[in-house]
């Protein structure tokens, strides 16, 4: 991918399959975890070095990121786990995605005139989903981990009682939601100072949240979903305005989904399969551009090419996706290498296609603020975790007692099918809100599990995630390091609007010039965009490595673990 690096400082150009040429290693000996914060990290390395495989230690990552970067997610949300056991080879996709209450109708955020009521879906108890993360934890610990949970929270719950660093993201996207977050008392109480943004270095303390994570130790999924916990819940939104129910959380599971798999240069991709827009997505882009001998391409045709892929597959995912529980997802068609053929044949090489010209499709709103970590053990164990609250700090509500803040997942569904919503944006018919039903996400924890080598990726990001994750891949595919592919400038089409976005510095001014006399609208951004996380396990040297996005704050670390199989049944 040596040429793109030369043009663009963005990807490479796709090399073809690898040649295998090395005695590969049955497993790493060692562990490696990447995360968004340094805290996470530490506590899965502290989980693995405890005994735990990477199951339990994506446990103690999550908690602890639900702690210090509430921003982004926490027991409050929800999340997908990518998990896959090296010595049976057993891959399980654990869907923990947030789900509407029963009280939700569809039209629950249009006013009398049939007009989206502007801020309902995001700010305040309406805006919020039946929270998945707390059952996605006891899940993944109980079914796929070796340590009691007990032990796995035992950092989060550790920091929550002693104190943690407010940080420089924490309080920039603090900053941001500050007024709505001081119109509810409790997230006033749990987050500003005297009404005040926390300085950075601030140490917080939240004794309540360690409670709650105290309760799922003991208890498991009832210590959260029956007993106090679910009754702080249900009274404090209730007493809100909202309408949640014992039911809601009676009812609520997570679901184990078999993970979509395609093949791409000698590598088998695993993925992330609907409500996940991801999968679908990542499938159908690498297999168009597996068609296309992108080596002979000049660097203009190159980005060209990528933006019509993205273009397509982003169409697809407008029209077609939803929660397959509620509606029938064609994922088989959407995958095939027939439609592949078909989205391929319509690029044309030397001009856009504009998107209005394309069959008409419903594009639907989704908030970036999300986070993902990456872990491979020492047995060769992987899990890929993407959770969320949707917008920085959620709802900006937290219910007094429970120390976190509730999502507004809401927000990811259509608001009114085929209408502009308050955003001027769509929504589609398969992403209408529907009681129990839980909303499209983007969200795309990925493994390239290849001869040479294996790698776990993923990033937040709201839309762009698929676009980040598709570029990732085809750097790792190239042989770059886990660094250089985490570090990687961006660019992104998502079909609607029709403009192609790209990082600052991301292309250079002939490039830009050359796309836009081929058609395209090219909006260079003022900030870049994502937060990935990628650990990589090269089998020929047995060498482990990671890396944590410089455009946020996290940390990567290889770190020595216990050996003991994982128990898959």
């Amino acid at each position: 991918m040596k040429q793109l690096r030369v043009y663009l400082c963005l990807i490479a150009v796709l090399s073809g399959p690898p040649a295998w040429a090395c005695d590969v290693a049955d497993k790493p000996g060692q562990a490696v975890v990447a995360s968004a914060r340094p805290e996470a990290t530490d506590a899965g390395l502290e989980i693995l070095a405890a005994g735990g495989n990477a199951f339990d230690a994506a446990v103690a990552v999550s908690a602890v990121l639900g702690l210090v970067e509430p921003e982004s997610s926490g027991l409050g949300g929800g999340g997908f786990f990518l998990l896959r056991d090296a010595k049976s080879g057993h891959e399980v996709f654990v869907d923990a995605r947030e789900r509407a209450p029963f009280s939700a109708t569809r039209d629950m955020f249009l006013d009398g005139d049939g007009e989206p009521i502007r801020r309902k879906s995001i700010d305040g108890v309406h805006a919020a989903g039946i929270p998945g993360l707390a059952a996605g934890l006891v899940h993944v610990a109980e079914r796929y981990g070796r340590l009691p949970l007990s032990r796995s929270l035992r950092p989060a719950i550790r920091l929550a009682e002693q104190g943690w660093a407010f940080g420089s993201k924490n309080r920039a996207m603090l900053g941001y939601r500050k007024e709505v977050l001081a119109a509810d008392a409790g997230a006033a109480k749990l987050f500003l100072i005297d009404g005040e943004v926390p300085q950075q270095g601030q140490l917080l303390r939240n004794p309540d949240y360690a409670k709650v994570l105290r309760r799922i130790a003991e208890h498991g999924h009832a210590g959260f979903y029956e007993g106090d916990t679910a009754k702080l819940l249900i009274d404090g939104v209730n007493a809100l305005g909202g309408a949640w129910s014992k039911r809601d959380f009676d009812e609520y599971s997570v679901v184990e989904r078999e993970p979509l798999r395609f093949r791409y240069h000698g590598y088998q991709l695993v993925t992330a399969p609907p409500p996940s827009s991801g999968g679908v997505a990542l499938a159908g882009a690498l297999q168009i551009l597996d068609g296309i001998d992108m080596t002979k391409l000049d660097a203009v045709t190159f980005v060209h090419v990528l933006t019509e892929t993205m273009r397509r597959v982003y169409r697809d995912r407008a029209e077609h996706l939803g929660d397959p529980d509620f509606h029938p997802v064609p994922v088989d068609r959407l995958m095939s290498l027939a439609h592949a053929r078909d989205m391929r044949a319509e690029i044309d090489m030397q001009h856009a296609t504009p998107s209005s010209s394309l069959p008409a499709a419903s594009p639907a709103l989704e908030r970036e603020e999300t986070t993902h970590f990456s872990i491979i053990d020492a047995d060769g164990n992987l899990a890929a975790v993407t959770q969320t609250v949707n917008l920085p700090y959620g709802n900006a509500v937290v219910v007094p007692g429970t120390g976190f803040l509730l999502n507004n997942e809401m927000d990811d569904f259509s608001m009114k099918p085929g209408v502009p919503n308050a955003f001027g944006l769509i929504g589609g018919e398969a992403n209408a809100i529907a009681p129990g039903k839980r909303p499209l996400s983007s969200m795309s924890p990925t493994f390239m599990i290849g001869e040479d080598q294996v790698a776990v990726l993923g990033t937040p990001g709201g839309s762009r995630i698929i676009s980040m994750v598709l570029l990732g891949i085809l750097e790792l595919d190239d042989g770059a390091t886990a660094q250089q592919a985490a570090a990687a400038p961006r660019i992104h089409h998502q079909y609607m609007p029709d403009v192609l976005s790209a990082e600052p510095g991301a292309l250079t001014p002939e490039v830009i010039e050359g796309l836009r006399a081929m058609g395209h609208t090219v909006e260079v951004a003022n900030r870049t965009w994502g937060n990935m996380h990628v650990a990589r396990w090269n089998r020929c040297t047995g060498d482990l490595d990671a890396g944590a996005d410089p455009r946020g704050v996290g940390s990567a670390r290889v770190g020595k673990a216990g050996s003991e199989a994982a128990i898959f049944e």
